[in-house]
């Protein structure tokens, strides 16, 4: 049996490593909300773009919501966990913890290999838009339009893009690549000479590619953040979980 005024030291410690992994967990909580948060704006601010994208990218914000939920129910076990003192239920924790913190990492490190083949993928799939665009108001067009409004920009590389399409031998540039609404008719927007003076001349693919990147920097940059900030987790509910142990056994 250890000395008494060995259990009193050991006593303090287990306190003060409870009262900061609750701590922590809170915090961890918090940073769950946040995810779920992030993959919600990232879905509403993103859509137009992940709509000319593959299905596979376009799960990206499906995938934080997802993992904002698991963080938030992770966080609530944590904090019974350490509340309870329970080794076991501690070691599980920080095996879970360490289990999300290898899948962000490997999500990260894909996004990261696969990110010129997004690159890519957006290009072609919004020259094929182009080709295809039409008044039907479908969602590859309406997508294009959007795009044309927002950045200001037309086409893909340039304005004259659009010479080469379908669209373009019926009622010349689109509407929504003109400066001024009121000041395109569609005469001036026929004539590639004329249209030049009207419509924003420079192509949107470049302006999608620095706005995703932007953006999707500002969601990796947070997913990231979090996912190191569980080292600290894990740490934590190893100690706490090795201390109570070795308190048991002094007390035998």
């Amino acid at each position: 049996m250890a000395s008494p005024s060995r259990r009193l030291q050991t006593k303090p410690v287990i306190t003060c490593l409870k009262s900061v992994l609750l701590t922590y967990t809170f915090i961890f909580w918090v940073s769950g909300i946040v995810l779920l948060a992030v993959g919600v704006w990232g879905r509403v601010s993103l859509a137009v773009y992940f709509s000319l994208l593959d299905e596979k990218a376009t799960n990206v914000p499906f995938v934080l919501v997802g993992a904002g939920t698991v963080v938030v129910l992770l966080g609530t076990f944590g904090c019974f966990a350490t509340c309870r003192g329970s080794t076991w239920m501690l070691k599980l924790y920080a095996m879970l913890l360490s289990l999300i913190f290898l899948i962000v990492l490997v999500a990260a490190v894909v996004g990261f290999v696969f990110r010129h083949e997004i690159k890519t993928n957006f290009e072609s799939n919004l020259n094929l838009a182009l080709k295809d665009y039409n008044v039907t108001a479908d969602r590859h067009s309406e997508a294009v339009d959007t795009i044309q409004r927002t950045l200001q920009c037309c086409g893909v590389q340039n304005y004259s893009d659009w010479e080469r399409t379908e669209y373009f031998s019926q009622k010349g540039i689109p509407q929504s690549c003109c400066k001024r609404p009121n000041d395109c008719s569609e005469e001036d927007l026929k004539d590639p000479n004329k249209a030049k003076l009207k419509v924003f001349v420079d192509g949107c693919f470049f302006l999608v590619m620095s706005t995703m990147e932007s953006k999707m920097s500002i969601v990796a940059g947070i997913s990231f953040g979090i996912a190191c900030f569980q080292l600290i987790g894990i740490i934590l509910a190893c100690c706490l979980s090795r201390y109570i142990t070795n308190n048991q056994y002094e007390m035998v």
